[in-house]
Parts: C-alpha cells; structure tokens; sequence
C-alpha cells in the first residue's frame, strides 16, 4: 500500500524549525544525512543519500546520491534537483559553499568524526562554519500527519491478525520451540501483505519471559509457562509494535496476580497520555502501580518511545525522559514485570496521542488468557 507523502511540506515545515532556532545564531543550510530523516523529508529509499536544506530559498533544495540510484531518485524525489555523488555529504556541504552558505548545519547524532574532520579541513579558511545540530527532523517526525497514522494502524492490524492466526492454528502449545513460533509469527505478517518485520521477534517462554528482550531459543514451550510474545511488522516503512503474554493451558495463581498488576500499570500509562503531559509523568504513572505492588525493581526499562519510520523514535518516555508529550505522537506503553528464574508479564500496545482518549492502533485482547 504505497502512500503519497507531502514530502515537501515537510521540507518547508524544516526550514521553518530552522529559522526559527533560539540557540545560537540562524544556519543558511542544513545536511541531513540521516538515510530515516532523507526519506521523511523526500521519499527517497536508497541507501545512499543526503539532502541539502536552505533554509531561504525551496528551489535550492539538493538531493545526493550516487550513480546506482539515477533512475529511482528521478522516480522518488521529482521535485528536488539531484547532486549525483559518491560521497553525498561533502558534495553537499560544497554546493551550499559554493551558493553562498556561510553557516552550515549538519546533524551531529548521526556524522562520525572522520567525516567531520575531512569537512572542517575542506572548508579551512573558507569562512564557512559547521554548525552541529542534533534531533530536528526527529521533532518533526515525532507528530504524525494522518497519512502515516493510516499505515501505523495497517501495520497494527498485521501485527493482530497474525497473532491470531497462529493462536488459531495451535502453534503456541507444548512442544513448538520459541524459535518455531516466532518465524511462524513472522511467516503469518508476510502472507497478510507485511513488507517486513519491525524488529527480530521475541517469544520468550518459562523462565526466558523474565528476560525483557529474550532472543528465542530452541527450548521448547512447556504446560504452564508464561508465553510473552512482542513483534510488529511493517507496512511502506511504517512500523507496528504490540506485547502480549499468555500462559499455556494451565495459570498458577502468581501468573494471575503478576499479569493484573502490568494490566493496571499499562491502563493507568495509557490513561495518560494527553497532550501536553510531562513525558516523565506518563512513566510514572504506570511505574508508581508496580513499585505500591513493591515490583519497582522488577520494572526495568522506560514505559514506552515513539514509533513510525523507526520502531524506536522520539518522544522516548521514561523517567529521565524530558520533554512532552505533542498531540499526533505514536507511541508505546509497555510495562512489564520480571521475576528471575519465574518469568515475567508485558503487555504492550501502539497508540496515537489525541484530544480525546488515545486512538488504540492495536486491538488484541488483553484480558488474561490461558492458551
């Protein structure tokens, strides 16, 4: 399902942010070479590729890549005139020179220090200053136009109907090994239209779901274990990202209790999640139900990122997370509980933050079942 993207919009929407910047003094031009951010901003797939930005003139836009992409950044990126260079960031960082740039910003998260120091000498004595910027693109992506929303919550509908096939075909039962149900899983996104998995898969079982990120095993599942299973898939580069645990034909009354309390940790993070909100006050929103259960320690991680071009994205919500939340952000809330050597309970879903309650992208049942 290709979707047309107002790439351009989101261009001027960049020059803009670039425009308007308080820190320091106003840049000419911008390279962003970071190959996530040159497809948000053009369209452009390649794996080779930078864009320049000038933040006075639209027309001055560039976009490099080299000789292998000739024919499709014609086909991509119609409306940005072409640089065809091997080494796209100095071939930009020269253009903009050479057009009168005299302060020019690159993103400084992304280029390594080799690079910079070959473009620092190139411009020695040149006037010309490289100004280091870091996640403005980032800022950007974070809120979702309604286009990108449409994917995420195709991707999510992959994602739920996936895992409800292979529940539906017995896959999950004693026997079938982690590594079994997952490619399974994976094999179920292909067959309903994914264009790929967002991430490798995890099913962990038994004493493995203890482990947040457990990379499936041989190890088989066994009657009475927790199954904790989160995947995605994506659809035209958009990503889905859901959690669900499970127990397998019979629950211990530990599993029960375990699984309610992250049950209630991710409804209170889910409630709040408005515009606005401190992104350290939706953590802790959640983390507060589990550390009142005394299962602070056994909550890990952050309750959640954002998630669109890259399963990991802006806003990152934790709780050395600064910052809040924008109206339009996709998101996770994704709390879990993990016992050593017992097993452990996520329950993860994708949502759009709105004016009103959350837009839930992801719809699979989280009641507690036993499989």
């Amino acid at each position: 399902m290709a979707h047309t993207h107002d790439t351009a919009g989101r261009r001027n929407r960049l020059r803009d942010t670039l425009a308007a910047r308080t820190d320091g003094t106003p840049v000419d031009a911008f390279v962003v070479s970071d190959l996530v951010n040159v497809r948000y901003l053009t369209g452009f797939t390649g794996s080779n590729a930078a864009v320049l930005i000038d933040v006075a003139d639209p027309a001055a836009d560039r976009i490099a890549t080299d000789g292998r992409y000739l024919t499709q950044v014609a086909a991509q990126v119609p409306d940005v005139e072409p640089v065809i260079e091997r080494a796209c960031v100095p071939a930009l960082v020269d253009h903009a020179r050479t057009a009168g740039a005299s302060r020019i910003g690159f993103e400084a998260d992304e280029q390594t220090v080799a690079t910079h120091r070959a473009l620092s000498s190139s411009l020695e004595g040149s006037g010309v200053e490289l100004v280091p910027l870091t996640g403005v693109v980032q800022g950007l992506r974070a809120v979702k136009e309604p286009g990108e929303i449409e994917l995420l919550r195709a991707a999510c509908a992959i994602g739920d109907a996936a895992l409800a096939a292979i529940i539906a075909d017995g896959v999950l039962r004693a026997g079938t090994t982690e590594r079994e149900a997952a490619r399974a899983l994976e094999w179920e996104m292909y067959r309903l239209g994914a264009d790929g998995i967002a991430f490798e898969t995890i099913v962990a079982a038994g004493a493995h779901s203890a482990i947040p990120h457990h990379r499936p095993t041989h190890s088989a599942l066994a009657d009475g274990d927790l199954v904790k299973i989160d995947f995605g898939a994506i659809v035209d580069g958009y990503h889905s990202d859901m959690t669900r645990t499970y127990v397998l034909r019979r629950a211990a009354p530990w599993q029960r209790d375990l699984y309610e309390l992250v049950a209630t940790a991710q409804a209170a993070g889910c409630a709040a999640l408005t515009p606005g909100a401190e992104l350290r006050a939706v953590d802790a929103a959640a983390r507060e139900v589990i550390a009142d259960a005394g299962h602070g320690e056994h909550y890990v991680h952050g309750l959640g990122h954002g998630v669109g071009l890259q399963i990991h994205e802006a806003p990152g919500i934790g709780k050395l997370a600064t910052g809040t939340l924008p109206c339009g952000a996709a998101v996770t809330v994704e709390p879990g509980v993990y016992l050593p050597g017992w097993g452990g309970v996520r329950i993860e879903d994708t949502l759009v933050v709105t004016t009103g309650d959350p837009d839930l992208l992801t719809a699979t049942d989280k009641t507690f079942t036993v499989i």
